[in-house]
Order: C-alpha cells, then sequence, then structure tokens
C-alpha cells in the first residue's frame, strides 16, 4: 500500500502523531483510543507495510516508531504538487 493510501485514515494519522514523540506498544496506543486493541493492531499492519512505521524492540515486548524513510513517498508527492502549483502561480503572475 502506498503511504498516501495508508495515511488516508484518521486513525492511523493519528497513531503516527503519538508515535512522533517516542516509540510505543500496541498497548500504549490501544489506551490512548477508543477503539479494540485487534483494530489498533489491524492499523499498524497497514502503517508498517506500507513503510511509515517500523517494529523496534525483541522478545514479547515489541514497540512501533516512525520510519523517516517512509514518508519519502509522500515528501516527493507534495513537493511535485507545490512545484507544478508555484509555476501555475509564476506564470499567471507574468499574465
Amino acid at each position: 500500500m502506498h503511504a498516501l493510501d495508508a495515511l488516508g485514515n484518521p486513525v492511523r494519522r493519528k497513531i503516527l502523531r503519538h508515535l512522533r514523540d517516542s516509540p510505543l506498544s500496541v498497548n500504549e496506543l490501544a489506551a490512548r483510543f477508543p477503539i479494540s486493541r485487534p483494530a489498533i493492531s489491524r492499523h499498524i499492519r497497514v502503517l508498517a507495510s506500507s513503510g511509515l512505521i517500523e517494529p523496534r524492540g525483541s522478545g514479547a515486548r515489541h514497540q512501533y516508531a516512525i520510519r523517516l524513510k517512509g514518508l519519502t513517498p509522500v515528501r516527493e508527492f507534495l513537493d511535485d504538487f507545490w512545484d507544478s502549483a508555484l509555476a501555475r502561480l509564476e506564470e499567471l503572475s507574468r499574465e
């Protein structure tokens, strides 16, 4: 799944906001949402498969952290969008 598709869900965006400060476990994340732990696990799988987060730790205690490299496709999309918008604005200002 493309990172932008994964970010289309508001719960996933909130998960990323929570992970901004430090890695968290599934249980720690689930405690912050009014949805079940299995639902949080499904969202985490989507975020991980899109490359936006990665597991850290070993054994029974896994935490998840933001994978900054996973944000590259999002940044490239936005950069392309803004480059096009700025070029169009420049063209309009010359007219």
